[in-house]
């Protein structure tokens, strides 16, 4: 428990003094994999000095793989759509806000000069965190407000939390998530939602995403490489107006 609050920044609070776990910065160095990948990227970032981000979870750290599955034909996106733009994966598995927030205040931001960033975080704190639409929105723009304060250049585009099947309340959530970041998100944050990629006839598409096709099967979360490619020519409009 010691070493836990060690990693914890001062919270942030909202009504009534709460704090918000979601938008405090709080690391997973206990995860060997995950302080390893951190220490790369940041070797990464200096080497390539990137004019471009894409800053999530899982979703993104998948534009790294490449098969063999068609559905994990990842990688031929990233080389299509982002790096002819120098740019960096940082998505990290599992990471909810707070992570992300953690790493973008301890290196990931420091001694570049990107011209944009791609954020697409909040999935993971709907899972075992079981954090509420107000605090998961909390966190998002806490991770805005450093990339202004550390990166003022940077122009951000800002996509809302991919809709998933794990229960009503998930599913409610991200709802409500992505009702009041489109209401609310910072003035020179593109805002881009990409829920009805994601549907069929008003109803999410399971074929869209790769967590049935594993053994066990799971719950749709994750998109297939296909679902992925459609995203990334959905946003690829607005990602050149940002580095333009």
């Amino acid at each position: 428990m010691m070493r836990r609050r060690a990693l914890l920044a001062a919270p942030v609070l909202l009504g009534a003094g709460r704090a918000v776990a979601a938008a405090t910065p709080i690391a997973r160095l206990e995860t060997a994999w995950w302080k390893a990948r951190h220490d790369s990227k940041l070797a990464e970032l200096r080497a390539v000095n990137p004019a471009l981000l894409w800053l999530g979870d899982s979703i993104t750290q998948n534009f790294e793989r490449d098969g063999p599955e068609p559905w994990a034909r990842f990688r031929p996106i990233w080389e299509r759509f982002y790096a002819p733009h120098r740019a960096v994966n940082l998505g990290f598995k599992g990471d909810a806000t707070c992570h992300l927030l953690w790493r973008l205040t301890h290196g990931e931001l420091d001694g570049i000069r990107p011209k944009a960033a791609i954020l697409l975080i909040g999935a993971n704190n709907l899972g075992r965190l079981h954090w509420s639409a107000e605090d998961s929105v909390a966190g998002i723009s806490a991770i805005l407000a450093v990339c202004r304060q550390r990166q003022p250049q940077m122009r951000v585009l800002l996509v809302g939390v991919l809709p998933s099947e794990r229960g009503a309340w998930a599913s409610e959530t991200t709802l409500a998530i992505n009702a009041t970041l489109a209401a609310r998100h910072p003035a020179g944050v593109a805002w881009f939602d990409p829920t009805a990629l994601f549907l069929s006839a008003g109803r999410l598409d399971r074929s869209r995403f790769y967590d049935p096709l594993l053994a066990p099967p799971e719950p749709p979360l994750h998109p297939t490489a296909q679902a992925q490619l459609a995203l990334a020519e959905a946003i690829a409009p607005r990602l050149s107006a940002l580095l333009a």
